[in-house]
């Protein structure tokens, strides 16, 4: 089901989306939920659909063109915070560095030592539009590597998608636990629950994604993915124990504690080392991929906290 409106052009979209009529679409949000929302769901056409949508207005040209218009302000306020950022000014930085510098408030911390229920399944909610289709933005970039940063992408992505045991996908047991707390598991089921800087972070993903030229920042973005992930899973797992939250959710955060620890080495080395090493010219961008996980993923922990009033 398209998600609510948010401005007068997510919802000429999705008028559009629905009638079929995509001619006279202008690309101008109101705001940017506006923006992030409409981009959101042109987005959401190459993943699940909508029910309700044509399924041929996949490749729609008028939709493309919002779409297009979207996206270049979206970049252009990525790069601007990526150049503007004190570690961009260090020419020596390298992947590791960029992650181990960045300061951010820690949500999983929270969960670990003072969220409430209530809380926690609000973040739940919230993250149910990523894990639901958990690594699919990332595997757009396959078809467009070489052979050595290829083949240990797809090392992860086979892990990640269960090693060819369906009940083992990430996004199915993510689906599990929700299931198991009382929270819906359909796909995108919470969209209208999603704050901006949550879709920003889908958002993200799919850009650098779907876009060749985009390839080395969507690597660096899953590395360092990847790479702040394992320690973060440990206490989200131990926060929802503390609140006594049913097994199968913590064993989503379990599965992620080891094995994202084995997928960073081989996320930094294999693949973005691998890729940099045949592409050097692209280090930029993949700096700014990990810079725009990392500030993006800040953005939204800023925003839930002061929403939660914690100091």
């Amino acid at each position: 089901m398209l998600p609510k409106s948010r401005g007068t052009l997510s919802a000429a979209v999705f008028t559009a989306l629905q009638s079929g009529a995509t001619e006279s679409l202008e690309s101008a949000p109101e705001s940017e939920e506006d923006a992030q929302i409409a981009l959101w769901a042109l987005y959401e056409l190459h993943y699940r659909g909508f029910d309700e949508v044509d399924p041929d207005l996949e490749w729609d040209p008028d939709l493309l063109r919002v779409r297009r218009g979207l996206e270049r302000s979206f970049e252009a306020e990525l790069r601007r915070r990526w150049e503007q950022s004190p570690l961009r000014e260090d020419s020596e930085l390298g992947l590791t560095d960029l992650v181990d510098k960045h300061d951010s408030p820690s949500l999983a911390r929270f969960v670990q030592r003072r969220a409430d229920r209530e809380q926690v399944l609000e973040l739940l909610q919230h993250r149910s539009l990523y894990h639901l289709k958990e690594t699919d933005p990332t595997s757009w970039v396959v078809p467009r590597l070489e052979t050595r940063p290829k083949a240990a992408l797809m090392e992860i992505l086979f892990d990640e998608y269960g090693d060819g045991d369906p009940n083992r996908l990430h996004h199915h047991l993510f689906r599990c636990g929700l299931e198991a707390v009382g929270l819906r598991s359909e796909h995108a089921c919470y969209v209208d629950e999603a704050p901006v800087e949550i879709l920003a972070m889908n958002n993200a993903q799919s850009l650098f994604g779907l876009h060749r030229r985009l390839r080395a920042a969507a690597l660096g973005h899953f590395a360092a993915f990847e790479m702040t992930s394992s320690v973060p899973s440990r206490q989200l797992a131990q926060g929802l124990r503390r609140l006594d939250f049913p097994e199968e959710m913590a064993a989503y955060y379990d599965e992620h504690v080891e094995a994202d620890a084995a997928h960073e080495q081989v996320a930094v080395r294999d693949v973005c080392g691998a890729f940099l090493d045949e592409e050097p010219i692209e280090r930029d961008n993949l700096l700014l991929g990990a810079f725009t996980s990392l500030d993006l993923e800040a953005r939204y922990a800023r925003a839930m906290l002061t929403r939660w009033g914690v100091s």
